[in-house]
């Protein structure tokens, strides 16, 4: 009996640390967001409830929730079309292209070594650190210095077309916006639909290739019919992960330091959600009401994943195989 216990007993020993810190570094700020989502903290009394939670200097309210869906913030609804820019273009080019230059690379580029390096190039903008990685398109888009306007102006593009900054005239900026965070963003679906290509058995494709079907219909009948897995784990994944990043785009608008990137991403048209709900906690010291903007983007969240599980069939991919061996 003792020795059953302890067998049952030994997974959750081993799984504790990694339970602690869920808990600790995921759980327990969940739940701190949304008390803090219903509360009027800020700067104001900051101190107080530091030293306790429950203090009657912070006041329970839903006034924040009031601010986001009734207008009181004015300039939300910007926000929240910026938003829905830049998550949907992005993830396109995260989720859809990503797949398109997987299936190049993986299965219609017959040299191994030539893929190998092209997967490898595509990977340089992952693991460069995020800092350098802006200061690179910092300079690279500088209308003085760069590259980019000579190279558009050799290739026939009118100077008259090209933006005097690339930064804050719109709608050039929020190009780059999605260029810059689509780039590194496609290096990531690219090792998933990669991986899940090279472990598709040979003998499938080159059935289809006897039956006379071509690269194209290869493609298309085979490998991505195959890919519904990688494909549901790539579009849910980008998609929270797009809803929650503004490390790029605070790096590259607000490169010059201190709180004035709020105004400069204002300006430029590339404030998303997530950097405005940062802005609002570490500029503005409302975090209260920066909470608030968060928890609406944790429920945007999970009204996307739960349509994904529909679109994807989710419930027959957890199904056991009807093939009986």
């Amino acid at each position: 009996m003792a020795k059953g216990l302890g067998r049952k007993a030994l997974p959750w020993l081993f799984l504790a640390p990694m339970l602690a810190l869920i808990a600790l570094s995921w759980i327990a700020p969940l739940f701190l967001t949304v008390y803090l989502g219903f509360t009027d903290l800020s700067i104001k009394n900051f101190l107080a409830f530091i030293r306790n939670f429950f203090t009657e200097k912070v006041h329970i309210t839903i006034d924040n929730f009031r601010r986001v869906f009734m207008g009181g913030d004015p300039y939300i609804s910007e926000v929240f079309k910026v938003t829905l820019l830049y998550v949907g273009s992005v993830l396109l080019i995260n989720a859809g292209y990503s797949l398109l230059l997987s299936i190049s690379i993986a299965y219609l580029v017959r040299n191994e070594i030539l893929s190998m390096i092209l997967r490898v190039s595509w990977l340089i903008p992952r693991i460069t650190p995020g800092i350098i990685y802006a200061l690179v398109w910092n300079w690279f888009i500088d209308p003085k210095y760069g590259l980019l306007n000579p190279m558009l102006s050799a290739i026939g593009v009118p100077k008259a077309w090209l933006p005097s900054s690339w930064l804050l005239d719109k709608p050039y900026s929020q190009i780059l916006m999605i260029v810059v965070n689509g780039y590194i963003g496609a290096s990531f679906g690219m090792i998933v639909y990669t991986a899940a290509i090279k472990s598709i058995p040979p003998d499938l494709i080159n059935a289809a290739l006897v039956d006379g079907a071509s690269d194209f219909q290869v493609a298309r009948n085979v490998i991505i019919p195959l890919l519904r897995w990688p494909m549901l784990f790539v579009t849910a994944w980008q998609t929270l992960s797009l809803l929650a990043s503004y490390d790029v785009i605070l790096m590259i608008w607000g490169s010059g330091g201190g709180g004035g990137y709020a105004g400069i991403a204002r300006a430029a048209g590339v404030m998303v959600w997530s950097l405005y709900s940062y802005s609002k906690a570490f500029s503005e010291y409302m975090y209260g009401y920066a909470s608030a903007i968060s928890l609406v983007l944790v429920v945007i969240g999970i009204v996307l994943i739960v349509v994904y599980f529909k679109l994807f069939g989710f419930r027959r991919l957890m199904e056991p195989s009807r093939v009986e061996v």
